[in-house]
């Protein structure tokens, strides 16, 4: 079996076992090519004879494994997420193992699903950008600044340090326009979610299902941090006994397709990357354009 390995080598504290998976695979019989992502903008290279593989490995965080999977949309050719970024925050939601053997082991006969990948469209020149776990305007996007700068040092804590580093964040009044209908409403973030889990393991919704061809639409009705404290206390209790009131604070709907305005401007974010840009922001589901290997 052929399997073509990309690997970020900035994301994370360190090789996350990385050369005792490729010795794994080597042992099983397989043949792999490893390249180093270097820079989003390298993707097309790395993955330039991907079809001539059997397998494709994303190592790395979640913009490493949302930029090959993007990368390779609607192509069949199955995709590991291997855990080695600071969150991993898609493969806590699909249950990865980090164990380098039994990633080694999945990669070579792991169950293949077919998830559904989201699309931004953003800017005055309408740039496209992939994302497979959520995007946001807002709030988010201030604590991935903060925290891009402290990921090497503290990990994932690092995100809470930046949620601490802007206590009072910027209140916008926004219009959704979802799936033809407007919504209005007002708070300190929109998130766009493809799955349910976010950092810590903290489930926002109960709903999102990466393969049901829609989004949840969460927006963040609070106006300071403190207030977020009764919806992430709720989202921490849920981990443990059923909860139906763990989403207080927030107001979700769920689309295909999202158009989001704010006033004022928000910055934005996908998969833990900053983007250079502000709202409005567009997204919208690709069903199932990502294959994937599971335990």
């Amino acid at each position: 079996m052929r399997i073509l390995l990309v690997v970020n080598l900035r994301s994370g504290q360190g090789d996350a076992g990385v050369y005792e998976y490729v010795r794994a695979l080597v042992e099983r019989g397989a043949e792999v090519t490893v390249r180093d992502l270097g820079r989003r903008d390298d993707t097309t290279i790395v993955l330039r004879d991907a079809s001539e593989h059997d397998r494709v490995v994303a190592a790395g965080g979640d913009g490493t494994v949302s930029a090959v999977c993007y990368a390779l949309a609607n192509s069949g050719i199955p995709v590991l997420a291997y855990p080695a970024g600071t969150a991993n925050v898609f493969a806590l939601n699909m249950r990865m193992p980090a164990d380098p053997e039994e990633l080694a082991h999945i990669t070579l006969a792991g169950r293949i699903r077919d998830i559904d990948l989201g699309e931004l469209i953003y800017g005055p020149d309408e740039q496209r950008q992939g994302f497979i776990v959520a995007a946001g305007a807002g709030f988010d996007a201030a604590i991935m600044e903060a925290a891009d700068r402290l990921k090497p040092t503290l990990g994932v804590a690092a995100y809470f340090v930046g949620a601490l580093q802007n206590l009072t964040p910027t209140v916008s009044r926004f219009t959704l326009h979802i799936d033809g209908k407007t919504i209005h409403s007002e708070g300190i973030a929109v998130l766009v979610m493809n799955v349910a889990r976010l950092q810590f393991d903290l489930a926002l919704t109960h709903a999102s299902d990466p393969a049901d061809g829609r989004f949840e639409v969460v927006v963040v009705r609070t106006k300071n941090v403190p207030g977020l404290i009764p919806t992430v206390w709720g989202a921490f209790l849920d981990r443990f006994v059923a909860n139906p009131d763990h989403t207080a604070g927030l107001e979700v709907h769920s689309a295909q397709e999202v158009l989001i305005e704010a006033e004022p401007d928000l910055a934005l974010q996908y998969d833990g990357e900053v983007l250079s840009a502000t709202t409005p922001l567009r997204a919208r589901v690709l069903p199932g354009a990502a294959r994937l290997l599971l335990p």
